[in-house]
């Protein structure tokens, strides 16, 4: 745990022929959930975005127990914000559900890691523990404690990480799988910049300014299927900002010169640190179809996810403009109220 902390303190100082073939019912499950999959876009700057089709409807009628369970955990996770909202009940009702799921796939036979299926873009849309959890960088973390009190004290310290964040918004959480064995994890994060209008004008006024910082932070792995192909191994590799929209940071940020070397750090420990191994946690697949994955951390904790896209190439973050969002609000303002056209 000591490791972590040290890791963690670092990167915050520092400057910003198919393997698997689906059966049948996995089959009849993979179409409802495209169907919801399928209303999902990327817009220019490469966020994923939501679009309304007419006259398109999912078949639900399907009786098959696949079916029904895909459909369960669509019901029953759509207002949990992935999780975070979740009462203890609904958890309790979706986890029975994911394991359902889970009893009719054996990841030791059809080896998921291994599958082509696997890769592309997989976007997070549930979890049991804190979302940026997905990151292989807090995996990294955990799999330095070595006891269980440890551990404990590690899922006390992301609880905390995550309330001493509250004012911020967690946007889309994607992991990209790649066919070269790369995990590149992107966190999307969004917090009030000017956060009380009375603090800074003569105007009483409970409310923020709505402009935002946005930005990306984006963590690299290496993924090594494990022997069995039901999960990965992962040597954690690099840390970085995309997408800021802080003007100035944002030049700096992108030169690349600005980025945790999690890996060249984890060496540097090893060499110094005679108890200190460079982590490599376990990331397993307990279900994997064309558009749905289930995947657990070391501590059984869960991830599911859906793929968005075969795209294997990192989210660009370059048609974020550095300027707060205050270009949009100004433009707003005028094609609400101004309407100067030139």
């Amino acid at each position: 745990m000591r490791s972590f902390v040290i890791i963690f303190g670092v990167c915050l100082l520092s400057p910003q022929g198919d393997a698997f073939v689906p059966s049948s019912t996995i089959t009849r499950s993979s179409a409802i959930f495209s169907g919801y999959l399928n209303t999902l876009t990327p817009d220019d700057s490469g966020r994923i975005e939501e679009k309304v089709q007419a006259n398109e409807s999912v078949d639900l009628a399907s009786n098959t127990k696949g079916s029904d369970d895909i459909r369960s955990f669509l019901l029953a996770t759509s207002s949990t914000d992935r999780g975070q909202y979740a009462s203890k009940s609904q958890k309790s009702l979706i986890e029975s559900i994911i394991s359902q799921l889970e009893s009719s796939y054996s990841p030791s036979e059809q080896a998921p890691t291994l599958s082509p299926s696997i890769h592309g873009t997989w976007e997070l849309l549930y979890s049991n523990t804190q979302l940026f959890r997905s990151s292989p960088f807090f995996m990294a973390g955990r799999a330095v404690c070595k006891t269980s009190e440890e551990a404990k004290q590690y899922d006390w310290f992301c609880d905390m990480h995550r309330g001493a964040l509250a004012i911020s918004n967690i946007g889309k959480v994607r992991q990209i799988i790649s066919e070269d064995g790369r995990m590149i994890s992107e966190f999307e994060v969004r917090v009030g910049s000017v956060p009380f209008l009375s603090d800074f004008t003569p105007f009483k006024y409970s409310g923020g300014w709505p402009v935002t910082i946005d930005g990306a932070i984006v963590s690299s792995a290496d993924a090594t299927p494990t022997a069995d192909g039901a999960g990965w191994e992962l040597l954690m590799d690099t840390v970085e900002i995309k997408g800021s929209n802080i003007p100035f940071l944002r030049k700096v940020l992108d030169s690349g010169k600005v980025k945790l070397e999690s890996r060249d750090l984890g060496s540097f420990l090893e060499e110094n640190i005679a108890e200190y191994d460079n982590p490599r946690p376990v990331f397993s697949t307990t279900y994997l179809d064309d558009s749905i994955r289930i995947s657990r951390d070391q501590d059984g904790k869960i991830f599911v996810y859906g793929k968005v896209s075969d795209k294997t190439e990192p989210t660009d973050y370059s048609g974020v403009d550095a300027d707060l969002g205050v270009l949009k609000l100004l433009e707003g303002i005028n094609d609400n109220f101004l309407k100067f056209y030139i």
